[in-house]
């Protein structure tokens, strides 16, 4: 199952983030203790002052080609693991999701 589903205005990405990660990155997809998928990223910036999310908002938002006012951290602001609305179409989000995956799977990462 992949660490997104379809939602109203477009996918609810599940991540897990590491803040002063030493670079910005995506680092692949990681299996929770409860079977939950979620894609792992590492941001530079320290978790103060919402700098941690704004940078994985950032991130997110090159590497999927959308704006960054398309992105909304909508659950575990202050938390590690976060669910983050990508707005827009469904299918291509979830394209656009599994390509980027399949481009790390490649890349070793």
């Amino acid at each position: 199952m992949p660490p997104w589903r379809e939602a109203r205005q477009g996918v609810v990405l599940s991540v897990r983030v590491t803040p002063r990660g030493g670079r910005d990155a995506i680092d692949g997809v990681e299996v929770m203790a409860d079977g939950r998928e979620v894609l792992k990223l590492r941001v530079r910036v320290a978790p103060e002052g919402g700098e941690a999310n704004a940078a994985v908002i950032k991130l997110l938002a090159a590497a999927l080609k959308l704006r960054r006012s398309d992105i909304d951290v909508v659950a575990g602001a202050t938390a590690r693991v976060k669910q983050i609305e990508l707005r827009g179409d469904a299918q291509r989000l979830a394209g656009e999701l599994a390509r980027l995956l399949d481009a790390l799977k490649e890349h070793g990462e």
